[in-house]
Formats: C-alpha cells, sequence, structure tokens
C-alpha cells in the first residue's frame, strides 16, 4: 500500500505537513477542511481555541492537548504546554485531531465569535464617527480578554436558541437597550436550572418577572442567594422554553442585552446573543480583577444594593445594571470611572475563596468549614462535567473573616498572586472527608490597616490589641504612604532627596520575607510618578 505521506521514500513529519496553514510550502497531501477553515485565522485566536479546548477537557483522536504533545513533539512533549508559546502548526495540527461533530462544531463556534468580533471592529473602521456610545460599549465588550473563554456557549446542543446578528446598517442604527439578571438553583443532576428573571428596558421599565419551574429534582435552591424556596415554585408553569421564546422576541433587530456577569445570565437560559454589554468588563478595579455588582453601585451609582448576607433581589439587580450601563455612557464612554478602593477592600476583605471543592460535596455542607456566623455565596456553582467548584464565605466584616482564617487547622501556602490559603480537610455528614483550599482576598498588609481604621473608629487601644506578625512591614508601608503624600505637597527641588529616602526604603525592605513584592511595586509607582513630574516641569 501507498503511504500518502511519504515522499521520495522518506516519511514526511506532521508539521510539514501544515506548513500550508503559514503558507511557507506546499505539501504533498491535500489541505484538510480543518486546515483550510485555519488558514487564515490569527495565532492568537488559534491560542484561545487550544486554551478552551483544553479547559473544557476536549479531545481528539490523540487525546488532550498534553497527550497530543507527547506524542507530536518527543523532544520536549508536554513539559511547555502553554498554547502561547507553541508554533502555529502545532496548534494547528492539534485542532486537526478533532473528528468528534461536537468538537467541530466547538471550533466553528469560537471563529464566529472571533467573525463577530471583526464586524464590529470594522463597522468602527468605516464610520468612526458614526459609532454610538451604546455600539462602542458592545464593542468593548467582546474586545474584552476574557470574552472568548467567558461567551463560548455550547450553543450547538440541543435546547439552545440563537439570535441573528443583524446587517451592519441596522447594527448602526440600532441601540434599544434591556438589562437582565437570573437566579439559578442546583439540580440533583449536577447542572444549573433557571428559576427566576428579571429584565428592565432603558427607563427602567419591567419588561419581564417571571418565576420558572425547573422541571427536574432541585438537590439545593441556594435559598440565601436566591431568595427562592421550594414553596415559591408551587403552580409555577412557566418553563425555560417560554422564557427563551420571550427573550428572543425582545432581542430581535440587534437589541442590546446588558447584564453583570451576562454569560452565567446567558448560560442559565440556553441562550446566544452577540450584541451584549457586560458591566463586569467594562469597569474595572485598580488590580485589574472584575468589581462585583455591590461595589460598583457603592463607588459609581453611590449607594448599597445590598446589607451583607442578605439574598439577591432579581429586579434589583438588573436594574443597577441598566443604571451602571447608563452612568458610563452619561459620564464618557472612554472616561475611566475609578473603583473606589475603600469600598473594594470593605466588601472583599470580609470575604473568604473556597476553591477546589469537589463537585459532590453540596454547598450547605461549606457551613461546616467554620464555627463562625457567615453566609454562603457561590462563585463558579459546580455543573456537569466539571470536577471542582468555588464559593464565598462572607462575613460580617474583615476582622471576623480574619480571625476564622487564623483559626482553621491546615497547611498554609501561598497561591500565585502571593494570597495566602490553607488546604484543609472537611468532615462531611456521611463521616467521610474531602479537601478543599481556603484562601484570603487580600494581602495581610490590607487587612492590618483596614482593621487599624475599624479599631480606631471604634475608640480601641490598638496597641493593647493583638498585633499581626510583621508589624515592621506596615511601618514601611506607612512611610511610604507619607512619602507619597509629601510627593504631592513639595516642589520638585525635593524629588532628588525623597528619591534617595525611597531607595534606602527599598533597601530596607529587600532583607524582609514578607510582601516584598508588594512594597516593591508602590516604590516603582513612586518612582514613574517622579518621572512623569520632572517631564511635566521641563
Amino acid at each position: 500500500m501507498i503511504n500518502p505521506y511519504r515522499k521520495n521514500n522518506k516519511l514526511i513529519n506532521p508539521e510539514s505537513r501544515l506548513l500550508l496553514a503559514t503558507g511557507r510550502t506546499l505539501c504533498c497531501s491535500p489541505p484538510s477542511k480543518m486546515e483550510n477553515k485555519l488558514a487564515t485565522v490569527p495565532e492568537k485566536i488559534l491560542v484561545e481555541i487550544v486554551k478552551l479546548a483544553q479547559k473544557q477537557g476536549r479531545k481528539g483522536t490523540q487525546g488532550g492537548w498534553k497527550e497530543f504533545l507527547n506524542v507530536y513533539d518527543k523532544k520536549i512533549g508536554s513539559s511547555l504546554s502553554d498554547p502561547a508559546k507553541r508554533t502555529r502548526p502545532t496548534l494547528v495540527s492539534f485542532l486537526q485531531t478533532f473528528t468528534h461533530k461536537s468538537d467541530l462544531k466547538f471550533v466553528d463556534y469560537v471563529l464566529r465569535l472571533h467573525s463577530n468580533r471583526e464586524v464590529l471592529d470594522q463597522i468602527r473602521q468605516e464610520s468612526p464617527d458614526n459609532e454610538s456610545p451604546e455600539q462602542r460599549l458592545v464593542r468593548l465588550t467582546v474586545e474584552h480578554p476574557f470574552y472568548l473563554s467567558k461567551y463560548a456557549f455550547p450553543s450547538y446542543d440541543q435546547g439552545w436558541v440563537v439570535t441573528k446578528l443583524p446587517k451592519k446598517s441596522k447594527l448602526m442604527s440600532t441601540d434599544s437597550i434591556i438589562a437582565i439578571d437570573c437566579e439559578m438553583v442546583l439540580c440533583e443532576d449536577g447542572t444549573e436550572a433557571l428559576v427566576r428573571v428579571c429584565v428592565v428596558d432603558r427607563n427602567l421599565q419591567v419588561k419581564l418577572d417571571e418565576k420558572v419551574n425547573p422541571y427536574k429534582p432541585v438537590a439545593d435552591y441556594r435559598t440565601e442567594i436566591t431568595g427562592v424556596t421550594a414553596r415559591d415554585l408551587d403552580g409555577v408553569s412557566c418553563s425555560l422554553a417560554d422564557i427563551q421564546k420571550f427573550m428572543k422576541k425582545l432581542l430581535q433587530k440587534g437589541t442590546i442585552l446588558v447584564g453583570h456577569g451576562l454569560y452565567n445570565d446567558l448560560q442559565a437560559l440556553k441562550l446566544d446573543h452577540a450584541r451584549v454589554v457586560d458591566t463586569s468588563f467594562i469597569f474595572r478595579r485598580l488590580d485589574g480583577r472584575p468589581p462585583s455588582l455591590d461595589t460598583l453601585c457603592k463607588s459609581v451609582l453611590g449607594f448599597e444594593l445590598r446589607k451583607g448576607g442578605a439574598p439577591h433581589n432579581c429586579m434589583d439587580d438588573a436594574s443597577a445594571a441598566m443604571k451602571l450601563f447608563l452612568a458610563k455612557i452619561e459620564r464618557g464612554v472612554d472616561n475611566d470611572i475609578p473603583v473606589n478602593h475603600e469600598h473594594v477592600l470593605e466588601n472583599e476583605l470580609a470575604k473568604l475563596l473556597l476553591h477546589g471543592i469537589p463537585t459532590d460535596v453540596h454547598s450547605e455542607e461549606l457551613h461546616r468549614v467554620f464555627p463562625e456566623q457567615f453566609t454562603i455565596e457561590l462563585k463558579q456553582p459546580p455543573k456537569k462535567g466539571r470536577v471542582q467548584y468555588s464559593a464565598l464565605a462572607i462575613f460580617k466584616d474583615p476582622q471576623e473573616a480574619h480571625c476564622a482564617f487564623d483559626n482553621l487547622n491546615g497547611r498554609l501556602e501561598k497561591d500565585k498572586n502571593g494570597l495566602l490559603q490553607k488546604m484543609i480537610t472537611l468532615k462531611l455528614k456521611t463521616g467521610a472527608t474531602a479537601n478543599l483550599y481556603v484562601r484570603k482576598m487580600g494581602h495581610d498588609h490590607f487587612i492590618h490597616q483596614d482593621l487599624q481604621k475599624k479599631r480606631a473608629f471604634q475608640g480601641e487601644d490598638i496597641g493593647n490589641t493583638k498585633k499581626l506578625k510583621r508589624d515592621d512591614c506596615d511601618d514601611h508601608v506607612k512611610e511610604i504612604e507619607r512619602l507619597k503624600q509629601e510627593l504631592k505637597e513639595k516642589d520638585l527641588s525635593k524629588c532628588d532627596d525623597h528619591m534617595k529616602e525611597i531607595e534606602k526604603l527599598k533597601q530596607n525592605l529587600s532583607s524582609k520575607e514578607f510582601q516584598i513584592s508588594t512594597q516593591d511595586k508602590i516604590i516603582t509607582k513612586l518612582k514613574k510618578e517622579l518621572e512623569e513630574m520632572k517631564l511635566k516641569k521641563r
């Protein structure tokens, strides 16, 4: 039998056969449909597709991504598994191993998301002066680094509804907007089901407010979050299909859909819509992490969305997302609206992240982690096919959260961001045990500062309280803050002295073992400010 992959009686390397995708040479075998499809796709999109496939556990004829690398590249193998560091032919070659129908549809879908993004960018380039603020926010959402990973839905599966993207001319003229929020419960089959959905228009008029019957056994109503009980769904006949039908009408002709963490709502609705604005994407915190809806309400809108530990109100959350959208337009789409750092600290430091939770551990079991009073909010609810999930433990204040963490028995370590965490063993009601991680939401020197502020406000004697570890590091942080304040008040003539003092502090800090990286960043920022001040003065 003739081997099609031999030329002049020599075996052709698999990577050589894929050089057609790069346009550098021809190969002896005709390109496959997948190869043709990927030939003009930018390399960064190929990287995204491979990362998504890896995250979703997709496998080709040669296994998953790492298994493929061990076969394809025996010299390096999976020791260099970051798709961004592999060659284009390697990425294409892996995707060519996909033969299952669902995997091929997955690749097509991600390419369609990329195509939608290109359409929006093309409109901007062709008519830059005609791009409305609403359209600009849609584009900011779909250009966000997390868009492809968060909005790559399996909408090719049964039961999904996909809305059509209107023609370019209608995209430019349609600025109809609605905002949505959904509540979901955990079902016995490991999936999530919609139980309530609320929709408001631009004027905050209610377009939809319905409870939804999941029509399958529920394992956890998450009442402390959803506010929904089993009794609330008695006699409810509205189904997911009914909601999908109504939403499809609302979203026809290119209506913009607004929400906070909107991908979670669309996943529950099994609804794929191209024109979206995600308020967790268009606002940013100082540390780059997505802000919570409550933090944005406090910082941008000036009100508290809900009291600590109170369940979500679907209607309030939908209205808040719309208000944030309108606030962004009113203050200028391209103008950064800073998220108040104090609000971030207050919200975040009163929480602990529970992650690496096995999916067979129900969320109600998590109340056994701490003896203190706290509420559980699922961050990444358990889903079918997912091995682990995560949740937030929310306490009354940062001090309670800090003490609860300190009292845990577990191995203390740091995560990749330098945040302290402990691996603990949780004893379940059944007598079995499960391992999970409990992580702080901020660095200890921030927690210490926050506690000091609270104690001072309450009139407590800080000197008599139990000191946290490495107080000397906090002294340096205070000194740096003092210098920063002086830099704003003093003339540039004293900048050199400040620089020397900062360098001296930096040398002192280098001998410390705690939070060096954080303090170095502060010093670097101060240097940059000084240089900018000098340039402006010149």
